[in-house]
């Protein structure tokens, strides 16, 4: 592949909701958490573990968003059963959690930094391999039922869903972004 033809993947990518089986199977998951694991990562920490869920643990995993809604004081039925629905949105949810480790020279935030650049790799080694993604958290991610789930100890956190699967529809071309208003170059002499 030519460089242009790698920066125009990298563009292409894009989050797509409505995901249908097949998801990628064992060895395709594997091969895009060892992509994962190549992101930025000072003193090569591994601040996150991923947890891969399909079929009955995606129930589970909606169980647990219910849950933790009725825990933060939601009593409305439509919600709740949204809430209980969201992970059979795809028929897999890769999730990452920070597995912070303590280190003098590299602080928690820079660790979930590294958490989100394993995340971007997972994201890109996926859509390689052909398949469809879209990063999810919300207002659940880490509520007390979530972390349990997973066992997320209290100083540790759920960075993403990462929803898998296959796009139902074709996948519509992103539009050219405009990089000016995002950048400012400094050359020193002003």
């Amino acid at each position: 592949m030519q460089t242009q033809e790698i920066l125009d993947f990298i563009k292409s990518r894009r989050s797509i909701g409505n995901l249908v089986a097949p998801a990628p199977n064992r060895e395709q998951v594997e091969q895009a958490i060892e992509v994962a694991l190549s992101a930025p990562d000072h003193k090569d920490l591994n601040p996150y573990r991923f947890i891969v869920l399909e079929d009955q643990a995606l129930n589970t995993l909606g169980t647990a968003l219910k849950n933790a809604a009725i825990a933060q004081g939601e009593t409305d039925e439509k919600t709740l059963k949204k809430a209980e629905n969201m992970p059979l949105r795809a028929p897999m949810i890769i999730a990452c959690v920070t597995d912070f480790k303590p280190h003098d020279k590299v602080p928690h935030w820079e660790q979930i930094a590294a958490s989100s650049c394993a995340v971007q790799n997972l994201l890109l080694a996926l859509s390689a391999q052909g398949f469809a993604t879209v990063w999810r958290t919300g207002p659940l991610a880490n509520a007390p039922a979530i972390k349990q789930l997973f066992n997320v100890t209290a100083d540790n956190q759920v960075i993403a869903f990462v929803y898998v699967g296959t796009a139902v529809s074709t996948i519509p071309p992103r539009s050219k972004i405009d990089v000016t208003p995002f950048i400012v170059y400094d050359n020193g002499t002003n």
